[in-house]
């Protein structure tokens, strides 16, 4: 039987990895061991962040409308319990929105939770 080598694998595994961690800076993108773990903690950070990313945005939403609340003489908690006893089914992304890009628009929302 005729000996194989794990030639065309090898280059191929190697390939992927290194294709995967074009961007990386120095060793990390050109050396297979290297690029190997670099990978495979960028894989790592990716997930992590994926949940991580919810968070931030969250906590963006919540600063864009307490500023837009600022000028109206109230409070973000005091605000958010107004919407929930109003039935306003608006989510903080879009209030975020508003707040952020229409002034007007968002002084009438909080208009019409005050009364």
């Amino acid at each position: 039987m005729p000996r194989t080598t794990k030639a065309v694998t090898a280059k191929a595994r190697h390939k992927k990895v290194l294709e995967a961690t074009k961007g990386h800076y120095g060793a990390r993108s050109r050396l297979f061991r290297t690029a190997k773990q670099s990978n495979i903690k960028s894989l790592q950070y990716s997930f992590r962040d994926r949940k991580n990313k919810k968070r931030v945005f969250r906590s963006l939403w919540i600063a864009r409308i307490a500023a837009g609340l600022g000028p109206l003489g109230l409070n973000y908690s005091r605000f958010i319990n107004l919407l929930k006893s109003a039935n306003v089914e608006l989510d903080r992304k879009v209030l975020a929105g508003i707040a952020y890009s229409d002034s007007e628009t968002f002084g009438k929302i909080v208009d019409k939770v005050r009364v």
